[in-house]
């Protein structure tokens, strides 16, 4: 099995380096080019050649290969090195089911046993698999170093033999819900049917192993039980519709972002992402009654090379709110850290370059986050091809908005969500020899967009409230002070597009975003950031000072306040505050773990902000009376 595995692996290697040879290098980055060897950066006379694009691991692999056996089941993890912890999972009997862990093992060749007549004989079958004949259960793998790189699910039916069937490795999730429609969707190890039952309906998915299931005509503000099939196994819960828009009845959502994984070992690093604090920002939203979760990137700790890991990382932040999703939407935008691309190195393996991955619209962060995930899609902005700066008319030379730039409505609220890290190129703010997107940047079309969607929000009678969110703060205060939207107050800092800058620099660009938000708004309570892996809140008024000495361009009317809420506080490791213009004016800083709840009662907001490792309250605000 294992010179299969290693065949596979030099094929794969091969293939890369064929792809990289023959890629077309998008018009909007510079000075990279392939020769025989692949994709290089010239710097000179010298090349940096693209890394080889090699997964550590793969879903596929961790999934583990099951066949099933007379006494229970055999995994195969490949060359996997380390332990497997498992256990039976009560689906029907919690309203949350999780593993309940029970047995640990050392794998052998990658391999493990699992004797399930033996593990799971009476008095230990709480499933009732053995009536039933069929059960499911949770696997946990840890690297020979004792990291937890995977939580994983079998499926098996029978009492021996035993034959593993599809499971459902993550889901099923609510989201793109509205007064009279939602999608359910999951996804399973191999390919089978399924179905939505809900409201006396069934509605049938095609074989395969992603399932997005779309309901509609259903009634406003109505809880509706659901039932999800495949294979032989139903699981059930239920989701909530929104109210009619516009009814102006009391409800609550929650805030935070930055979970990337963090150190403390156990669930604070389950390979690139803090199952452990954000299964409880979970718990803390659901029992709080939040009608939808906002997150607005850094979920993962990513910046890799390959969609397979990048995927295995998303899986590993999905499980640890899975429970919670079930019954009401995680709405998730991108941030820095979901980072995939080319990275540029010499032979000594010194980078000189990281640029989104191309082709863009199947290897790009963009691409590999909408696979990930099902969010709205807007249907204006395609991307930034057609703008003032776009290399060549007739070519994709950028990645896709879809599912990383749209905007929501709940009730009389509105929740427009940017990626102020879209074709990011991490290198450029220290070295502009590729071209790419600069960090904290909003780009023409998008901004362009941005100021459309909020017309025709203040123009809805029915929406009294909206937020705008984004990664990156306007105004950072500890830890990013040298980037975001401020680069230490250097307006030179822009993208770069084939080889020329912008012509509006990071401040310059900054203050037009504000504009909208603050002089053609009046519904815009405020901006919802992170980045910064710290809970703090600013009211931006005019006597806040928000330039450096001697700025030369037109400055900010800011003709009414405003409030940047910064939650970077999901778990990646804290940043304590630094002395800025405006920290005088920055209130209620902590580095504590913190959920922001806001509660919207008609023309009412107020927030009260949890730390759900304690509970304790953070902070508590009425934002708009």
């Amino acid at each position: 099995m294992k010179n299969i595995i290693y065949i596979g692996f030099l094929f794969v290697v091969s293939l890369l380096q064929a792809q990289d040879k023959n890629v077309q290098v998008p018009k909007s980055y510079s000075n990279i080019h392939s020769d025989e060897k692949g994709l290089y950066l010239a710097d000179g006379d010298q090349r940096y050649y693209a890394a080889k694009a090699v997964a550590q691991y793969s879903l596929q692999q961790l999934f583990g290969n099951p066949k099933g056996t007379e006494d229970g089941v055999i995994l195969d993890f490949g060359d996997f090195e380390g332990n497997i912890t498992y256990g039976l999972i009560p689906y029907g009997k919690a309203p949350h089911p999780l593993p309940v862990f029970r047995f640990v093992k050392t794998l052998v060749e990658g391999k493990a046993e699992i004797n399930i007549k033996k593990d799971f004989r009476y008095p230990y079958d709480f499933v009732d698999w053995q009536e039933k004949e069929q059960l499911h259960f949770g696997y946990r793998l840890k690297d020979k170093d004792g990291m937890i790189v995977y939580d994983g699910e079998i499926s098996l039916k029978g009492k021996g033999p035993f034959e593993a069937v599809p499971s459902m490795y993550e889901g099923p999730f609510v989201n793109k819900l509205t007064d009279t429609s939602a999608t359910v969707w999951f996804n399973t190890t191999i390919p089978t049917k399924a179905q939505l039952h809900i409201d006396n309906r069934v509605i049938e998915s095609p074989e395969g192993t992603h399932h997005e299931i779309t309901v509609s005509n259903l009634k406003p503000g109505q809880k509706y039980e659901y039932k999800v099939g495949y294979g032989v196994f139903e699981q059930q819960y239920h989701l909530t519709t929104a109210p009619n828009p516009g009814s102006r009845k009391p409800f609550v959502f929650a805030y935070t972002s930055d979970s990337r994984h963090a150190t403390g070992g156990g669930e604070r690093k389950i390979y690139g992402a803090n199952a452990y604090i954000m299964k409880k920002m979970a718990a803390v939203a659901y029992s709080n009654n939040a009608t939808f979760v906002q997150f607005s990137g850094d979920m993962i700790n990513g910046y890799l090379t390959t969609n397979e890991e990048t995927q295995l990382q998303y899986t590993n932040w999905k499980k640890a709110v899975e429970p919670f999703w079930h019954y009401m939407p995680f709405q998730v935008g991108m941030g820095n850290h979901e980072a995939l691309g080319h990275i540029f190195r010499n032979d000594q393996g010194q980078s000189r370059g990281f640029v989104d991955k191309f082709p863009f619209h199947t290897s790009s962060a963009e691409a590999a986050f909408a696979e990930a995930f099902v969010n709205p899609l807007n249907t204006s902005l395609k991307s930034e091809d057609g703008s003032s700066y776009d290399p060549d008319q007739n070519e994709v030379d950028f990645p896709s908005y879809a599912e990383n730039v749209f905007h929501y409505v709940y009730d009389n609220l509105a929740v427009i969500v940017l990626n102020s890290d879209y074709w990011y190129a991490p290198s450029l703010s220290r070295n502009t020899l590729t071209s790419g997107g600069l960090h904290g940047y909003i780009m023409d079309n998008q901004l362009s967009w941005l100021k459309k969607t909020v017309a025709e929000l203040e123009a809805n009678n029915n929406i009294d409230h909206i937020f705008v969110t984004q990664h990156t703060p306007v105004f950072p205060n500890g830890g990013h002070s040298r980037d975001d939207m401020w680069y230490s107050g250097n307006n030179e800092k822009r993208p770069v597009v084939a080889g020329k800058p912008l012509a509006k620099g990071i401040l310059e660009r900054r203050d037009e975003y504000l504009d909208i938000l603050i002089n053609q708004s009046q519904k815009v309570v405020g901006v919802l950031t992170g980045d910064e892996h710290n809970y703090n809140r600013l009211k931006l008024t005019k006597e806040v000072p928000i330039y450096p000495d001697n700025y030369p361009h037109k400055k900010l009317n800011v003709s009414r306040p405003i409030f940047q809420i910064n939650n970077g506080a999901s778990g990646a490791p804290y940043y304590a505050q630094e002395v800025l213009p405006w920290s005088k004016f920055t209130e209620a800083f902590s580095v504590e773990n913190a959920v922001c709840l806001f509660y919207v009662d008609g023309k009412k907001v107020s927030m009260k902000v949890i730390n759900p490792d304690t509970l304790n309250v953070i902070d508590e605000i009425i934002l708009r009376k």
